[in-house]
């Protein structure tokens, strides 16, 4: 079984040896705090877009810089460990600044995966993806479905 879980030092690699092999890279990526079924979707529609789908995670750090300072829920190691343990997900890596952009450099992704609530020009990487002929595919995401909400249920907001 391979290593789904990869080191950012590691992205450069996996990167030459999968375009060697003729595969087609999908990234995106995300905190993915409390899995739940808009994420499950998401992840199966964007590796639906290639032949290989590439997680990138925000690390904890990285998390509290843009949500609440209560977040994420769940720390770093496990969100990795349950987004490697779908059949959909090839690899994950963490990532511990506010954007994946020094992974997509490394990557050189050939699709990039991004929610359509995300406006293609909010879309950290973007410009530098199409610059090498790669695609930007927004995805409409399942209506009503968001970790926060779970959190507000929980907490009887």
């Amino acid at each position: 079984m391979k290593k789904k879980i990869i080191a950012t030092r590691q992205v450069p690699a996996l990167s030459k040896r999968l375009k060697t092999a003729g595969k087609k890279i999908v990234f995106t990526n995300g905190t993915f705090d409390i899995l739940h079924l808009g994420h499950v979707d998401y992840l199966q529609r964007a590796r639906a877009s290639g032949d290989v789908l590439v997680v990138g995670v925000n690390t904890d750090k990285s998390v509290k810089s843009y949500k609440t300072p209560d977040r994420p829920i769940n720390p770093e190691g496990d969100r990795i460990r349950v987004l490697t343990a779908l059949a959909c997900v090839d690899y994950a890596v963490l990532f511990n600044e506010p954007t994946p952009l020094k992974l997509i450099l490394a990557l050189k992704p050939d699709v990039m995966v991004k929610g359509a609530d995300w406006k293609k020009s909010q879309i950290a990487g973007a410009k530098e993806v199409e610059s090498w002929g790669g695609k930007i595919k927004r995805i409409r995401l399942v209506p009503g479905r968001s970790t926060t909400k779970i959190i507000r249920k929980i907490r009887g907001e």
